[in-house]
């Protein structure tokens, strides 16, 4: 067997045990009603509501994939604000409520972050969770990701597969020194940028401006005026018939993204990641990133100029950039099989839950070296959710024909609607850009297979049962998922190196 094949192989295997299962989606509308519940029994929370963000509406999560959840404040029709100090106040209350009714267990307030947070497990099958405050800015930006999930189907692929890799190597945890999910999504987002024949335009193509300075006034019209802008901006880059096509399959993408940063410990001092521009910058001349220093500097494309990899030490730097060396070393030789690659690419409750016996490629089986787990199997076809990675050769129109996010048959989330959608909770406000609680995707944008109303469908025959229609998840109307793209990445006007001024890069 190929070294190719045998990825392709182990990376189908990975995505199909990591993809989310009817109840992990059930379990999660439940908890979501579960803590409107608490939060309604909070006096100084009245008129709040409870709406769920990150990789969960990204649609980037995993079987084991955290919950993140913001508890909006009522401030009429206008966007809400609130000073840390209130922040910590209202979770204290919240944590107050969660220990009396009995909603969770490790329950841990972060009052001193950044951003305060209270965490804690869920009793439905553990899930961790994440509550914060007025987190408007961590909502749109998990809807960005989902439009940006529309435009190619192999950045979901990638995105599941590097935050699988880089929680068995240990360097996807913020609080050890590592890094972020969000971080490790837009290093894949400027891989895909930087890639030749690039597959994504630089962010600043798509919205020209700072997302978050956008977030002001009434919350329904900021949303819409985000959404408007990205609809355009979504269009011109599909319309694009210049852009040359990117043909590589997701093994191949994997190994050159591991490439790519390989030795970062070795630039990371002098240029910075940024996903907005879609190029390289060089540090120093980037005044609006100093005079803060940090180890590695990827900058926020929707908050700029934010690091988002500010939590990353020097020490986890290095450690970082050696398990980027090592894992493309190793899928670069010929020195492995199919164990020993899901090994190095998956945590152990992963590898765990692959079936066993293994296909061989001509069909036949055979039992790696690991033994075999007792009563762990994958779930019957039916209840297989659809991923986007079909294999070797995956282009961008290699996702389910009609490029729609699915969610198995018989899924039950007992949230209204019937009609297959992807739904939240009755009264759950997503967005806030409309009444009914929608995730909307622009207005206008062409995606190709999705639904005329623009709503994540879910399969034919999917039981989603209750009596309103309110709080779908929505995607770009008509969204086309482009097969690749090619621009011309000039110099922006935040691009300070001189015409002809020769700097060293990494390779892409």
């Amino acid at each position: 067997m190929s070294t190719h094949s045998t990825l392709d192989i182990v990376l189908k295997d990975i995505l199909q045990v990591v993809t989310p299962l009817q109840e992990d989606w059930q379990i999660r509308f439940a908890i979501i009603n579960d803590l409107r519940s608490i939060v309604e029994s909070v006096e100084s929370l009245r008129g709040a509501t409870v709406e769920p963000f990150g990789s969960f509406v990204s649609n980037l999560f995993t079987r084991w994939g955290d919950l993140d959840i913001s508890i909006e404040l009522s401030n009429g029709l206008h966007i809400s604000s609130a000073g840390k100090k209130q922040k910590q106040t209202l979770l204290g209350e919240v944590l107050k409520a969660l220990r009396m009714k009995g909603g969770g267990s490790h329950l841990q307030f972060i009052s001193s972050a950044r951003v305060p947070i209270l965490k804690f497990k869920s009793n439905r099958q553990g899930v961790s969770c994440d509550i914060s405050i007025n987190n408007l800015r961590g909502q749109m930006k998990s809807k960005i990701l989902l439009w940006i999930n529309k435009i190619d189907g192999r950045f979901h692929d990638m995105v599941l597969l590097v935050k699988e890799w880089a929680k068995a190597h240990k360097i996807n945890n913020s609080k050890t020194g590592t890094f972020n999910s969000y971080s490790l999504s837009l290093l894949v987002i400027f891989h895909f940028q930087t890639c030749v024949p690039a597959i994504l335009p630089p962010l600043k193509y798509i919205y020209p401006g700072n997302m978050v300075d956008d977030l002001k006034g009434v919350r329904a019209d900021a949303e819409n005026l985000i959404a408007e802008t990205f609809n355009a901006g979504i269009n011109r880059h599909i319309s694009n018939t210049a852009r040359s096509i990117n043909k590589k399959s997701v093994p191949d993408l994997f190994v050159e993204f591991l490439r790519k940063y390989a030795q970062m410990d070795s630039w990371a001092s002098e240029l910075g990641i940024c996903p907005y521009t879609g190029q390289w910058e060089q540090i120093e001349n980037n005044t609006i990133w100093l005079p803060k220093t940090y180890s590695i500097f990827v900058e926020d494309p929707f908050e700029q100029p934010q690091n988002t990899a500010r939590s990353v030490n020097a020490g986890q730097l290095k450690k970082i950039s050696d398990t980027f060396s090592k894992t493309y070393s190793f899928l670069s030789s010929n020195n492995h099989n199919l164990n020993s690659l899901l090994t190095m690419l998956a945590p152990p409750h992963v590898v765990k839950s692959i079936i066993t016996p293994i296909r061989n490629y001509n069909g036949s089986y055979f039992h790696p070296t690991q033994p075999k787990v007792q009563g762990v199997m994958r779930p019957p076809l039916q209840l297989q959710p659809h991923f986007q990675y079909a294999g070797p050769g995956t282009s961008s129109n290699s996702s389910p024909s009609n490029g729609n996010m699915q969610m198995p048959r018989g899924t039950n989330s007992n949230i209204p609607s019937s009609n297959g959608h992807i739904p939240m909770p009755r009264g759950t406000n997503i967005s806030g850009s409309s009444s009914n609680g929608h995730i909307p995707m622009p207005r206008g944008t062409n995606t190709s297979g999705s639904s005329s109303n623009g709503h994540i469908p879910m399969p034919r025959g999917t039981n989603i049962s209750s009596s309103s229609l309110n709080g779908h998840i929505q995607t770009p109307r008509g969204t086309k998922k482009p097969r690749g793209t090619n621009f011309n990445s000039s110099s922006s006007n935040r691009h300070v190196v001189h015409k002809g001024q020769q700097i060293w890069r990494p390779k892409s």
